[in-house]
């Protein structure tokens, strides 16, 4: 009887709504679905996070921030080069340069290619969920819709290196604040997806900066570098 009640109430649920209830429903899906490499981590996610989100926002009109004009082009590239310096950084700091790649892969460009693709379709399919689905395509409800997520997405940056746990509350409200804005997701996939794949590149190759000097220019933070 509750299931056939709650079926009864659900096409009455606002937009927002039924936004907030398929992001909880999604999210509790893609931790129970196990993956243990980078294939069966685009499937994951595209399913889940890209699939997911697109279904619900086609069978109600909605957009999830899939659009490509000027403003969002000049943002993506705003924000990419602010992010720049904080990838360029980190590249260097030991715990980042033994976590990442995540997935493995070499330097050469035929094996590394493919693999910064396939990356891109996981940013791609992240970004549709975090900033499409929990912010932009609910931004009928104000700025508030950029600090839906970020607990969220910080969560799931638990196992990664203690300055990326750290950064990752702030850089949701960042991105979401600048997708809000745009209202599309390229800024994030952008500077996500690119940021990420300069990040492997860069942990491949000898650091750019010494990495003693750069834990030494970040030891006031209270977390191991």
């Amino acid at each position: 009887m509750a299931v056939r009640a709650f079926g009864y109430r659900l096409p009455a649920l606002t937009w927002v709504q039924k936004s907030l209830l398929t992001g909880a429903l999604l999210t509790v899906l893609w931790m129970a679905w196990p993956s243990s490499g980078l294939d069966e981590r685009v499937l994951r996610d595209t399913v889940v996070y890209l699939l997911g989100p697109g279904v619900l926002a086609i069978t109600h009109g909605r957009h999830l921030g899939w659009r490509i004009d000027r403003r969002a082009i000049r943002n993506a590239l705003l924000l990419a080069l602010f992010v720049l310096p904080f990838y360029l950084i980190g590249s260097a700091l030991p715990s980042v340069r033994a976590y990442y790649p995540m997935w493995e892969t070499g330097a050469a460009l035929g094996q590394f290619l493919p693999h910064a693709l396939k990356q891109l379709l996981v940013v791609i399919a992240a970004e549709t969920y975090y900033r499409g689905l929990l912010c932009v395509g609910i931004r009928e409800i104000g700025i508030v819709s950029v600090f839906i997520s970020p607990v969220l997405y910080a969560l799931h940056h638990l196992g990664k290196p203690p300055v990326e746990l750290l950064l990752a509350g702030p850089t949701d409200v960042l991105f979401g604040a600048v997708d809000y804005r745009s209202t599309s997701i390229l800024p994030s996939v952008v500077a996500h997806g690119l940021g990420l794949a300069l990040l492997d590149w860069l942990v491949l190759h000898a650091p750019l900066f010494a990495p003693t000097r750069v834990t030494e220019w970040l030891s006031w933070l209270p977390i191991p570098l």
